[in-house]
C-alpha cells in the first residue's frame, strides 16, 4: 500500500509538471545561474593571453636561437606534419567584437582592437602554410566549409584590418575615449590609474609598427601593383602625425613575467630539469662573438672546456642545431659548447621581457626599407638606433659592463668579471658599420635577427626563409633529411571538415601536394 502512494505522488508530480508547462523544454535547460554571454574585457583578457609566444619552446629551436642536447627534453628536428592554426582564438575576438558592439555600439575600444587582433592572427596563420580561409571564416555552422583565400588576398585584407584600426584608434583618441578593459599589456602595465586613452595611444604604435612587419615580409612582392609596398611603407614613415610608430622600448608591445605566479618560462624552480641541457645556438651565439658583442656574454655561459678565458669571446661557442643529439650530448659534457646563461635565465622567476612586437625589431625594418629604396632617411641611424636598444635590453652599457658566470655545477654559485664595451668601437668594426655597399643589407637582416632572439615567435626564422640570412645549420639534428622545411602542412582537420576547399587549395599552390619543403606565395 505504500508502494502505491509513492508511485501515485510521483505519477501526480510528472502531471503537475506536464500540465504547467507551456513554455519550451530548451527553456528549462537554461540554467540561470550559467551566464550566456561573457563581457568584452574578460573576452579581452583571454585573447590577450593567448597571443603571446614564450620563449623556451620550439620557435626559439626553429629560429636556432637555442638547442637541446639531451633527446628526454627534445630534440632540434623541425616539424613534419601539421599546423596549429588559432581560429579558436579568431573566435574569441570576434565574440568580444559583438558583446562590446551590444555595449556601446559599433565605434569603442575593443572593436578597434579587434581588427588589429585579426590582422596579426590571420598574418601568423598564413605565413605558417599560405592560403587560409579569411573572407568566408567565422561565420560558424551558417558556413561550415569556408572557401580559401590566396595568401595575396589574405595579406591584403590584413593590411585594411590594420588601415582600418588606426583610424578607429585615432578617432578613439581624438574623442578622449578612456572605456577600455581588461588590457594587461597597456592600461595596467603603464599606469597605476588604468588611463586607458594613454593605452589606445600605445596600441595605435602596436598597430603601425606591426604594418611596417607585414610590409617588410612582402619584400619578394615589391613590384605588386595590388600591395603597393613601398607606397604603404612610406606612407607611415612620413606622416608621423596619422600612423604613429614606436619611440623607445617603453612602446614595446611585450610580456612582463613576475616573481608571484607568472614565471618566465626558464627559471630557478626548473634549473634541474634544463639548465644543463639548452643551450645557446650556434647560429645565435656564435654571430654574437663573431661581432665581438657583448651580448654573447649576457645570454651563455662560457664553454670552458676549450681553455680560453672566460671574458675571451672565443669561449662563447654555440651548438649547432643539425648536429646529431648524441654529438652535442658529448659536446655539452666536455663543456666545448656554451650552455644557456645560468644568471640571467636560472637565477630568478622573472627572466626578461618577451616582445610580441618591438621597437629595436621596427628600427632594423626601417633600415632594411631605407637600404632597399622604398623611403629616404639614413638607414645607418635607424640601424644603429635599432641595435643600441637591444643593448639596453640586455643591460649591455657604454663602458664598464659586470658579467656572471656559473662558477660550479651548484645552481647559485657564480663568478662576476668587470668588462669594458665600447659602443663606438663595436659600430668601427667593419663587419657591424654601414658602408654604403652590398655588404650592408646582410648586415641590418643579421642585426634584425639578433634583436629577434627568444622574441617574437617564429619571425628569426620567417626572416631566414625570406632572405637566407643568417646561414641556418643542417644536417641529420635537424630531420626532413637534412632539409629545413619552409612551411607547415594544412591541419588534419581541414581534410575531414573542408576537404574539397583545403585540396583545391594545395593544387593551385603546391600541384597537389601538401609538402612542407613547398615555397609558398610569398617565397616565390
Amino acid at each position: 500500500m505504500k508502494m502505491k502512494n509513492k508511485l501515485s505522488i510521483m505519477l501526480f508530480a510528472i502531471v503537475i509538471v506536464a500540465s504547467s508547462c507551456s513554455k519550451t523544454f530548451d527553456t528549462y535547460a537554461v540554467n540561470n545561474n550559467q551566464p550566456t554571454s561573457v563581457p568584452a574585457y574578460l573576452l579581452l583578457r583571454q585573447i590577450e593571453n593567448n597571443l603571446v609566444v614564450f620563449p623556451g619552446g620550439d620557435e626559439d629551436k626553429r629560429s636556432q636561437y637555442t638547442l637541446s642536447t639531451y633527446t628526454y627534453y627534445g630534440d632540434n628536428t623541425y616539424w613534419s606534419g601539421s599546423a596549429s592554426l588559432q581560429y579558436d582564438v579568431l573566435n574569441n575576438i570576434s565574440a568580444m567584437e559583438k558583446e562590446a558592439a551590444k555595449a556601446s555600439g559599433v565605434n569603442n575600444p575593443y572593436a578597434a582592437l579587434a581588427k588589429f587582433f585579426k590582422a596579426y592572427v590571420f598574418y601568423n596563420m598564413t605565413m605558417k602554410v599560405g592560403d587560409i580561409p579569411m573572407s568566408e571564416a567565422l561565420q560558424g555552422t551558417s558556413n561550415p566549409t569556408p572557401k580559401y583565400d590566396s595568401q595575396k588576398q589574405v595579406f591584403v585584407q590584413c593590411l585594411q584590418l590594420l588601415e582600418d584600426a588606426n583610424t578607429q584608434l585615432a578617432s578613439l583618441i581624438a574623442a578622449s575615449n578612456n572605456s577600455l578593459l581588461g588590457d594587461f599589456y597597456f592600461v595596467e602595465r603603464i599606469s597605476n590609474a588604468k588611463d586607458a586613452l594613454t593605452a589606445l595611444k600605445q596600441w595605435q604604435k602596436v598597430v603601425n609598427t606591426f604594418k611596417l612587419r607585414v610590409l617588410i615580409n612582402l619584400s619578394k612582392k615589391v613590384a605588386d601593383p595590388d600591395l603597393n609596398i613601398k607606397q604603404k611603407f612610406a606612407d607611415v614613415i612620413s606622416n608621423p602625425a596619422k600612423y604613429p610608430i614606436m619611440t623607445d622600448l617603453t612602446d614595446n608591445w611585450e610580456y612582463v613575467y613576475n616573481a608571484t605566479f607568472n614565471y618566465y618560462p626558464n627559471n630557478k624552480g626548473n634549473y634541474g630539469n634544463d639548465a644543463t641541457r639548452l643551450c645557446v645556438a650556434a647560429t645565435w651565439l656564435n654571430t654574437l662573438a663573431s661581432l665581438n658583442d657583448l651580448r654573447a656574454m649576457k645570454v651563455a655561459d662560457p664553454a670552458r672546456g676549450l681553455g680560453f678565458p672566460d671574458t675571451s669571446f672565443k669561449s662563447f661557442v654555440g651548438g649547432a642545431n643539425g648536429t646529431d643529439m648524441s654529438t652535442l650530448g658529448g659536446q655539452i659534457n666536455a663543456f666545448t659548447i656554451s650552455p644557456i646563461g645560468r644568471k640571467r635565465y636560472y637565477d630568478g622567476y622573472t627572466g626578461e621581457n618577451t616582445f610580441i612586437v618591438g621597437y629595436p625589431e621596427m628600427c632594423l625594418n626601417i633600415a632594411e626599407a631605407i637600404n632597399r629604396g622604398w623611403v629616404t632617411g639614413s638607414a645607418s641611424t635607424w640601424y644603429q638606433n635599432g641595435i643600441t636598444a637591444m643593448f639596453a635590453f640586455y643591460g649591455v652599457n657604454d663602458g664598464a659592463n659586470t658579467v656572471s658566470f656559473l662558477k660550479s655545477t651548484a645552481p647559485g654559485d657564480y663568478i662576476t668579471y668587470n668588462v669594458t664595451f665600447s659602443y663606438a668601437n663595436y659600430f668601427a668594426q667593419s663587419s657591424v658599420k654601414l658602408l654604403g655597399d652590398a655588404s650592408d643589407l646582410n648586415k641590418i637582416l643579421t642585426q634584425r635577427y639578433l634583436t629577434l632572439a627568444r622574441n617574437s615567435g617564429y619571425e628569426g626564422y620567417y626572416q631566414w626563409r625570406r632572405t637566407g640570412v643568417p646561414t641556418f645549420s643542417t644536417g641529420p639534428g635537424v630531420g626532413n633529411g637534412n632539409i629545413i622545411p619552409l612551411r607547415f602542412q594544412y591541419p588534419a582537420s581541414e581534410y575531414s571538415t573542408n576537404a574539397n576547399n583545403v585540396k583545391a587549395a594545395v593544387q593551385s599552390q603546391y600541384g597537389g601536394s601538401d609538402d612542407i619543403n613547398k615555397a609558398m606565395w610569398i617565397l616565390q
